[in-house]
């Protein structure tokens, strides 16, 4: 609201059955993904130019080549999805938490022809893609300190982790590295796999079942898999 001009909305802004929305931008165009779970098609796509207005262009997973959902149970299947654009690509990785893991596919136009889905061997949830100039980094949650037990935080149960990979094949280039841990329960603000440390707040609108602004991260360099200090994943 500037001056004499205001302008309302009704929050969600995107009603019905959209969690867990990723958002990238290109251009003057905003593009969103969100969880699809078991349904198929999978990974539903929209677009958008001031965040209020949403239409939907399609979905990243349309074939049955693409990935079976035809096994997997209520609440199974397709979870927390990431949105990135480089390069003249856009890149969406998930994970399909009743078989198979990580992975990632890749169109050159959100509303075309998506790949089909590379693997990452990697494990956790939440994964989250960030391009570094040549690299790509490829970042999850973990379970224990992959080097073994936390000396300092004996309790420790979950982390983040990350590797180098090649998101059109979805090979690891180096091995995942452990980056960030914390207690269960612990309600310190953690560098998580969609952001760092919430330092700031955004007035957006929500997407979701209730009302509020999302939160925006600046992220702290953090230390990459090749011993060079990369930027944290922002969202």
């Amino acid at each position: 609201m500037t001056g004499g001009d205001s302008r309302a909305f009704t929050n969600p802004v995107l009603p019905g059955f959209h969690p867990d929305p990723s958002i990238c931008r290109v251009g003057d165009d905003f593009y969103l993904v969100t969880s699809s779970f078991e349904y198929s098609p999978g990974l539903p796509l929209f677009t958008s130019r001031d965040l209020v207005s949403w239409r939907q262009i399609g979905h990243c997973l349309t074939r049955p080549a693409q990935l079976d959902l035809s096994k997997a149970p209520s609440s199974g299947g397709l979870y927390a999805p990431t949105i990135r654009h480089h390069d003249g690509y856009f890149f969406v990785t998930c994970t399909n938490v009743t078989g198979g893991g990580h992975f990632i596919v890749h169109a050159s136009d959100p509303a075309g022809r998506w790949s089909d889905p590379v693997w990452v061997d990697q494990d956790g949830i939440d994964p989250s893609l960030y391009f570094s100039d040549d690299r790509v980094y490829f970042t999850s949650t973990t379970g224990a300190d992959p080097d073994g037990a936390h000396v300092s935080l004996p309790e420790f149960r979950f982390g983040v982790q990350q590797c180098e990979i090649d998101p059109f094949t979805g090979r690891k280039l180096t091995e995942s590295r452990y980056l960030w841990g914390a207690p269960a329960g612990s309600t310190r603000k953690a560098p998580t796999s969609t952001g760092a440390a919430t330092t700031s707040t955004c007035s957006w609108p929500r997407v979701g079942p209730s009302t509020g602004t999302w939160s925006r991260s600046r992220g702290r360099p953090r230390r990459g898999v090749r011993g060079s200090r990369v930027p944290a994943i922002r969202c």
